[in-house]
């Protein structure tokens, strides 16, 4: 199937109905919108042959019509969502489409798909695409990050069409662009109005630590300003280069979809965390990578540890799921000092014990766990 793009202007009279979903230029199925305004989904017969299930736990590699529950995901399945904006990227979607005269609150989510279009995280695309944003060369960074203050803080900002261009379709409180540095694709943060001027520092800290700890992080970098210490990047995990040049795009999916629950529900647990991965990879190493990290989130405090900041890809070549690469690592007190994941039920108050229980209970030998916890609690001490 070759990939044409079909761009259209956006009108709330033409809100589309149906949309083609798209990976690696072969059709994946369709999503319609059903009377009920739900959005249902159904796989085609080419990639039911020669295809992969998006999720093994709501959508399972098989020929018939999938119907999402309404909530959490506004009629759409968790892996579908995955591909939309949020909190930033909504943000400037919204005054966008605010700016063209178009109320975002009657803008359908399967509009909001087609204007991420091919422009979304992960493998995923989206025909017939809306096209809202024009090619916008990158600017100097302290001037984006200027802009981004702007905009929120006020509802306009001159420099929107090109925060949108770069960053529209990413996800996250905090603003970004999604750019490309040195030839391959990469996200650089700013600081939000709640940040101190320095976020992007502590956050590069925070990420060399984790990988001292054993975490399997992307490549990261700070890149340099005028009136901040720097600016946090991280090279896109979901994205590569294969020979030629050519972009290789990675199914992703997170713990949030994978479960069908919102990420602003704290109804998680590393537990079950531990229980969904051992079921998805079928691979104790897998398991021993996500202690790695909870143990990290608790001794370094960062409790902004929800469902959509743990996520797992799909290797189409070997067949099998694993944990993604670490992200959004940084201090954070969370609601009421707790975390968004429990440990064992507990959400502040942890100690080491704590954690190794999680381990052993998921078949971690408890030597192992016991010695990854104090090493990372021990280098956790230097942020």
């Amino acid at each position: 199937m070759n990939k044409t793009p079909n761009r259209a202007g956006i009108s709330i009279k033409n809100q589309p109905k149906s949309l083609r979903v798209i990976m690696d230029d072969i059709l994946v199925g369709v999503l319609a919108t059903t009377p009920d305004e739900l959005i249902a989904f159904e796989y085609s017969d080419q990639w039911i042959a020669d295809g992969f299930s998006l999720n093994p736990l709501s959508l399972p590699l098989e020929k018939r019509v999938f119907l999402p529950k309404y909530l959490p995901f506004e009629g759409l399945f968790g892996v579908f969502n995955d591909s939309l904006p949020d909190g930033w990227g909504r943000l400037l979607v919204d005054r966008v489409l605010g700016k063209q005269g178009i109320d975002p609150n009657t803008v359908t989510p399967l509009t909001r798909l087609a204007i991420v279009g091919a422009s979304g995280m992960g493998a995923l695309t989206y025909e017939p695409e809306i096209d809202l944003e024009s090619a916008i060369p990158l600017s100097d960074l302290d001037v984006l990050a200027a802009a981004c203050d702007k905009i929120l803080n006020t509802d306009y900002s001159e420099d929107l069409d090109e925060l949108f261009a770069l960053g529209g379709s990413s996800g996250g409180a905090r603003p970004k662009i999604l750019t490309t540095y040195k030839g391959e694709d990469w996200i650089i943060k700013f600081p939000s109005s709640m940040d101190k001027p320095d976020i992007g520092e502590s956050e590069y800290r925070y990420a060399i630590t984790a990988k001292e700890c054993g975490i399997e992080m992307p490549e990261v970098k700070l890149f340099p300003s005028g009136k901040t210490s720097g600016y946090f990047g991280v090279k896109r995990f979901d994205r590569s280069i294969a020979d030629g040049g050519i972009v290789h795009r990675t199914h992703i999916a997170s713990v949030s979809a994978l479960l069908e629950t919102s990420h602003r529900l704290p109804n998680l647990d590393y537990q079950t965390l531990m229980r969904l991965t051992l079921k998805l990879t079928d691979d104790y190493r897998e398991l021993q990578k996500l202690y790695r990290l909870m143990c990290f989130n608790v001794f370094s405090h960062n409790r902004d540890d929800h469902s959509k900041n743990f996520s797992f890809l799909y290797d189409r070549v070997a067949e099998s799921w694993r944990l993604s690469p670490a992200y959004d690592l940084t201090y954070n007190t969370g609601l009421g000092g707790e975390h968004a994941t429990t440990v064992g039920g507990k959400g502040k108050d942890i100690r080491l014990e704590d954690l190794v229980t999680i381990g052993v209970n998921a078949g971690l030998s408890k030597n192992i766990c016991q010695d990854i916890a104090t090493e990372i609690r021990h280098r956790s001490n230097q942020l």
